[in-house]
């Protein structure tokens, strides 16, 4: 964690054995081995101190008098779903090892066993556990990356547009995604996505103009071996890659004839065939797509096919250009030069009040991808505290400003600093309404300490207690 020194902590272990013999024996290999261990003879005992988050495994007998470890199981089990547990027995049968672990049992070791393999079982489970954990985080750090809160900018249209996509999360449909190049269309897929029911799934994209027709074929539905040269065996596509969860196809105009028939097929009937399998395969995927191309175009002239084109955009949403919503360049470009501050260890405050008025006058015909990689390049290049005039002039071209384009230096109430205003306002807004007020949980969140949490609230009037679940 950031700011933190990494400190090593030991696995607490509950170790639950009626024969006292083995329970000391069991303890003292893993007290030996670096695991912080509590011995109990008496199951009664054990369930009642046992404590959700007290504990990181629990490995129990199964026999034993009074509460046996099946029953054991049940209530640790009420208490931590997701504490692993390890069954312990001599009388290991298929009925018995089938009903412990849909009771929610990890593994299951028989006696005898050498300390090596108690040890092995005990690491795997430990092991699992962190696994489980990582992906959850994941899930949630994808989930919140994703939040619509964190997609950059104030604009109306902008709001207006994520008001749309933040209903069209929820319900299960088609969605196409319009917009210039660099828009930002699978920022927006993305967002539907990890807002969904479908986010604990898998989210696929493929972009359908950067292979050719042969390949993309064999890509998304996959094949089965011998279908074609060099199918040594067989392969799922993308589409069964993404069961569950949501396939992104991007530049979707570009799809051959051959593909759009079957992607129509599946759209219709959530089935398809792979190349050289006569079988059907059934999955259940979410379809997002995005075009830049004016797709009614092609539909006349009978490169796209009309019914697949319905299928596909039974919702449209589309992205404005960047020259259309101005007001959220300072905000972009602020956000930018943060993540690379970050990410290099820089210190440039912002544009000046010069390179700003010409960043917002400027028609970014590459839009937001220009506009971050323009960001890139002068932060790689300015040798002041913020990214002036000549610098940024070198990547876009610069219209002299009304009045000789007067480069003074950075003012208070220039248009740099009545952004970052709106942008921090926005901020810090949005992490309280993310975390209801929990200023400590918005605060680890940004990365910074609540002090600094509590004097942006107090800078800028934000009430916390609006906030508050």
């Amino acid at each position: 964690m950031r700011g933190k020194l990494s400190v090593t902590v030991k696995k607490r272990i509950m170790l639950v054995d009626n024969e006292e013999g083995l329970c000391r024996m069991m303890e003292a290999v893993l007290s030996d081995n670096g695991y912080a261990v509590t011995a109990f003879t008496r199951s009664f005992e054990a369930a009642e101190i046992f404590q959700a988050g007290q504990w990181d495994l629990l490995v129990t007998d199964i026999k034993m008098p009074g509460m046996d470890g099946l029953e054991l199981l049940q209530k640790v089990k009420q208490k931590d779903p997701a504490i692993p547990v390890i069954m312990v027995t001599a009388y290991a049968t298929v009925e018995m090892s089938i009903q412990a672990l849909r009771k929610g049992a990890y593994d299951m070791l028989t006696k005898p066993f050498e300390p090596e393999e108690l040890l092995y079982r005990v690491k795997n489970a430990l092991q699992h556990t962190r696994l489980m954990e990582e992906n959850r985080e994941l899930r949630e750090e994808l989930v919140g990356r994703f939040h619509f809160d964190n997609i950059i900018g104030a604009s109306s249209s902008l709001k207006e547009l994520l008001e749309r996509v933040e209903k069209l999360a929820v319900r299960d449909t088609s969605v196409l995604i319009t917009g210039e190049s660099g828009t930002g269309k699978e920022l927006i897929a993305q967002a539907i996505h990890y807002n969904s029911p479908r986010k604990e799934k898998k989210f696929v994209a493929i972009n359908c103009g950067a292979l050719p027709a042969s390949l993309l074929e064999s890509e998304l539905f996959g094949y089965r071996k011998g279908a074609f040269t060099g199918a040594s065996e067989n392969r799922r596509g993308l589409l069964e890659t993404a069961d569950g969860g949501t396939l992104f196809l991007d530049e979707v105009g570009n799809l051959p004839m051959t593909v759009q028939k079957t992607l129509l097929r599946f759209l219709q009937e959530q089935e398809f065939n792979r190349l050289g399998d006569p079988t059907p395969t059934k999955v259940d995927v979410r379809i997002l797509s995005a075009t830049n191309a004016e797709m009614k175009g092609a539909i006349k002239t009978g490169e796209f096919r009309e019914d697949l084109y319905y299928r596909l955009n039974v919702v449209n949403i589309h992205l404005p250009p960047l020259r259309e919503r101005k007001d959220d360049i300072p905000l972009l470009a602020a956000h930018f030069i943060a993540l690379q501050n970050s990410k290099f260890s820089t210190q440039i405050k912002g544009l000046a009040t010069d390179a700003l008025e010409a960043a917002v006058e400027y028609s970014w015909p590459g839009n937001i991808r220009q506009l971050r990689n323009v960001i890139e390049a002068c932060i790689a290049m300015e040798s002041y505290n913020y990214i002036t005039l000549p610098v940024l002039s070198q990547f876009i071209e610069i219209t002299p400003l009304e009045g000789g384009g007067d480069s003074e230096s950075i003012v208070d109430e220039g248009e740099y600093t009545k952004a970052l205003t709106r942008f921090e306002t926005e901020y810090i807004r949005g992490l309280l309404r993310k975390n209801h007020g929990n200023v400590e949980a918005a605060a680890k969140e940004a990365g910074t300490n609540m002090a600094t949490i509590y004097r942006k609230i107090k800078k800028y009037g934000i009430r916390k207690d609006e906030y508050n679940a």
